[in-house]
């Protein structure tokens, strides 16, 4: 998905101090790690192996996800809490150095807290005592905190925040539960999703995976088509060029493809972490457009990674219901025909740190 721009308005999430009072403290430890540059792949592997199990998160809390951004001009620092020897929650924080004096903070899918609501409230005071820490030694203005986690209630630690004009990942999205199997994940279809999948068989319309040098430029040519039919910004080729070796070298994702008459007319980038797979980017071209090839791309990669053991399907992002106008409305369409859950995450949350540079920040992300 591409980012976007959530509705306007910065409301209070809740009141109060960002570090509550709290009962008697677990013995819990917050210990610092810096990601290091792709190819490295011992580092974080503990914390990694820890997310892997958690599915209240996601990859972009990952080692091997930091060590992506940082080629696209994000570094990152870890904060991973120990009760003992026992990982009870942390962070990948990924920061942007967006002025020449400025930076701000960034935790996309989380942080990672546990369960219960005590023990989260221990974690999250630690995790705000690290970051105020590390905050104390930069040497630039960090401007403000900004967390996006995968939860669909804030959490009552969570204390102080605004939320955001903008999300830099979506809010809104769809999740298809993939362990009944494949005739379960037909049944909950909407109908005209099952009758399209039918259309693309009877078309002899076939699936390939390749992650391949010429794999990556076939869904370079398909996407880039893509953003320029919904005029959606997109992302550059290079990304693509990082992203992709990365993620089918380490077996984190893979590419996928419909051909048709000689053709590959849809196109899906696929994540694998922890118990879901997540249909990351793609799109179809404009042509052979009644042969409903990309019902089938999806319905083929829920079936495989079934196979493989994953629980969940997650689409990455729609609009919200009901709004048409929504830049992401034909792909939510098509989306809310595969069926599935839809849940609404808690908007981007913003911790002020700098009120002056936070507002230097929203005009420079305006």
């Amino acid at each position: 998905m591409v980012e976007g721009r959530q509705s306007e308005g910065a409301a209070l999430t809740s009141g109060g101090d960002a570090r509550p009072s709290i009962g008697p403290p677990l013995p819990i430890q917050a210990s610092h790690a810096f990601s290091t540059p792709i190819g490295s792949p011992h580092r974080w592997a503990v914390w990694d192996a820890f997310l892997e199990t958690t599915g209240a998160t996601g990859f972009m809390q990952s080692s091997w996800w930091a060590d992506f951004r940082s080629t696209t001009g994000w570094q990152s620092f870890g904060v991973v809490l120990r009760h003992g020897s026992t990982i009870v929650g942390g962070a990948t924080v990924l920061k942007l150095e967006y002025s020449a004096e400025s930076c701000f903070y960034y935790i996309p899918e989380g942080p990672v807290l546990p369960e219960d609501e005590t023990s989260a409230d221990q974690v999250f005071q630690q995790l705000i005592g690290a970051l105020e820490r590390r905050r104390a030694a930069e040497s630039l203005v960090v401007s403000h905190l900004r967390i996006e986690p995968r939860w669909q209630h804030v959490r009552p630690c969570v204390r102080g925040f605004l939320q955001a004009n903008r999300f830099m990942e979506p809010r809104n999205t769809i999740c298809i539960d993939l362990r009944p199997g494949t005739d379960a994940i037909l049944a909950q279809m909407k109908p005209k999703g099952r009758y399209n999948i039918r259309v693309a068989q009877r078309h002899g319309v076939s699936i390939v995976e390749d992650g391949s040098p010429q794999g990556l430029e076939d869904f370079l040519t398909v996407y880039g088509e893509t953003i320029r039919r919904h005029a959606l910004p997109g992302k550059s080729p290079s990304y693509f060029r990082t992203l992709i070796p990365l993620l089918t070298t380490t077996g984190h994702g893979s590419v996928f493809f419909t051909e048709y008459g000689g053709a590959r007319l849809a196109t899906a980038l696929v994540v694998y972490f922890g118990p879901r797979a997540t249909y990351f980017f793609g799109g179809s071209l404009g042509v052979h457009r009644n042969v409903m090839a990309p019902y089938l791309l999806h319905f083929e990669i829920m079936r495989r990674a079934h196979a493989l053991g994953y629980e969940e399907y997650d689409l990455w992002g729609v609009a919200p219901e009901g709004q048409s106008d929504h830049s992401w409305s034909d792909i939510s369409v098509f989306k809310r025909k595969l069926g599935g859950r839809e849940l609404a995450l808690v908007p981007t949350l913003d911790y002020v740190y700098d009120p002056l540079a936070y507002e230097r920040y929203t005009t420079w992300d305006s």
